[in-house]
Formats: C-alpha cells, sequence, structure tokens
C-alpha cells in the first residue's frame, strides 16, 4: 500500500471514530435536556458540558487558562459520567475512549441525575 492509500485509509478510520463520539454525544445531550445539535456547535457544546457537569457552564471559560485547561478537561469528563450516575472509572473512560464511552452513556440505560456537589 502506499503512501497516498495509507493517508486516506487513516482519514476515514478517524473520521468513523469522530463520527461515532459525536453521536454518542448528541444523545448524551439529549438525556441531559440539551438540545442534540448542541454538540456540533464550538464552545456553546462545552458552555453545556461543563453546565451538565459542573452546574454551571462559566467555568469553560477555564479551558482557556493554560495548564489548567486540561485538568478541567480531567474533571468536566469525571464529574459528567458522575451526573449520569456512572463512576470516577467510566469518566476516565471517556477522556481516553470517548468513541466507546460516550455511546454507551448517550444509547445505554445511564440516566442524567445531575451535576453533584462535591
Amino acid at each position: 500500500m502506499n503512501d497516498a492509500a495509507g493517508s486516506i485509509v487513516y482519514s476515514l478510520v478517524m473520521l468513523a471514530i469522530a463520527v461515532v463520539a459525536l453521536i454518542g454525544l448528541w444523545k448524551v445531550f439529549e438525556k441531559a435536556g440539551k438540545p442534540g445539535w448542541g454538540a456540533i456547535v464550538p464552545f456553546y457544546n462545552l458552555y453545556c458540558l461543563f453546565e451538565m457537569s459542573f452546574g454551571t457552564g462559566w467555568l469553560f471559560l477555564l479551558m482557556f487558562v493554560p495548564c489548567v485547561g486540561q485538568i478541567m478537561l480531567i474533571i468536566m469528563w469525571v464529574k459528567l459520567a458522575v451526573a449520569f450516575d456512572k463512576g470516577v472509572g467510566f469518566g476516565i473512560g471517556i477522556l481516553f475512549l470517548p468513541f466507546i464511552f460516550l455511546p454507551m452513556l448517550g444509547f445505554g440505560d445511564a440516566r442524567y441525575v445531575g451535576p453533584s456537589n462535591g
């Protein structure tokens, strides 16, 4: 296989993975009472994710602070899992394998219980 064909195959696989994760995120938004289309709108999706995770969406602005943004992203995924009555391990799963764990959250039996205070 030459380099061009390999690049095309790689791109198609990455696109498929991204689409699966996006469809899962769309369903997560709908379960939490947010519009599904919000999952594809830049910045608004972060605002909604932080609102679902922390109770206030404005904390997403911390994503723009160097070093703090990466830490907040990890905390946000863990708190999102907890908001859907899942454990910390599930949140770590979302962080590392979103194309598996977001569809599990969106299409599974998890229900949105809201952000925790802890």
